[in-house]
């Protein structure tokens, strides 16, 4: 018996002709559009300087073995009047300072740009006033940037004049404050800004905030000055400035203050 041959109508040879073609064409196309592949490249290179070995608190908040210690609990040698330049006026007693108020600000004696900050405060136990009026201060960077210190445990003001806040421009991510009298703690990463030869900023700082061991500003740009009544503007400043205190006329305590130049 004779084999039958399958027939294949040239209709159907014709379609799967045209189907292999649009494939092939849409293959074609993606193969195209597909960005070139990168050149291969070199592991990354090995840094030439190897970290140095410092030595770190024995507990946290304690100073690193290369901080410079800016308030030991005992005198302030390393810090003067703003307002006179001569003597800090405020007091000194078990193991921390206190505001005097009407003295005026105060500010260190050594100069920084970009640093790491640790700074430890209390508001006062006896509650008096509210909002701005109540357990106010500010730790001022380069002596122009202000990190709020306030009393803001059951205590409503402005979203960004409260404790952790950088003055005027960023509200804290959250408020962790402690009760009024209950030390607590600031470790500050600062980024200082850049000026070019005619004053011009090409570089806004930068700050991290850590309050009470809680991130409360994370890496944020400042604006400027941190003024009270006008909007934040740069003005042109050496490389290194002061760390400043203020005096709001509260009896803040301080204590426990350190930096380390970065």
């Amino acid at each position: 018996m004779q084999q039958l041959k399958p027939y294949i109508a040239p209709a159907m040879i014709l379609t799967l002709a045209v189907v292999i073609a649009v494939v092939t064409s849409a293959i074609s196309q993606a193969q195209q559009q597909q960005p070139p592949r990168p050149a291969a490249q070199p592991p990354w290179e090995s840094p030439k300087k190897e970290p140095a070995i410092i030595t770190p608190g024995a507990k946290v908040g304690d100073a690193p073995s290369d901080a410079v210690i800016l308030f030991d609990g005992k005198d302030l040698s390393g810090w003067k009047s703003l307002r006179d330049g001569g003597d800090a006026k405020w007091d000194v007693k078990d193991g921390y300072m206190q505001v005097k108020g009407g003295t005026g600000d105060i500010v260190t004696k050594q100069e920084w740009g970009d640093c790491q900050l640790h700074v430890e405060f209390a508001t006062p136990a006896e509650v008096k006033g509210e909002g701005q009026g109540r357990g106010n201060s500010g730790v001022f960077l380069m002596g122009h940037y202000e990190v709020q210190v306030l009393d803001s445990h059951n205590n409503k003001t402005y979203f960004h004049g409260q404790a952790g806040s950088v003055y005027k421009q960023h509200a804290p991510l959250v408020n962790v404050s402690r009760p009024p009298g209950e030390w607590q703690s600031y470790d500050i990463i600062f980024t200082s800004p850049r000026f070019d030869e005619i004053g011009k900023v090409t570089r806004r700082a930068r700050v991290t905030v850590i309050h009470n061991g809680v991130l409360v500003q994370n890496n944020v740009e400042i604006h400027g000055e941190t003024w009270h009544d006008r909007a934040p503007a740069y003005i042109a400043h050496p490389a290194k400035g002061p760390l400043k205190l203020q005096d709001h006329g509260n009896p803040m305590q301080f204590r426990n203050i350190w930096v380390r130049p970065l």
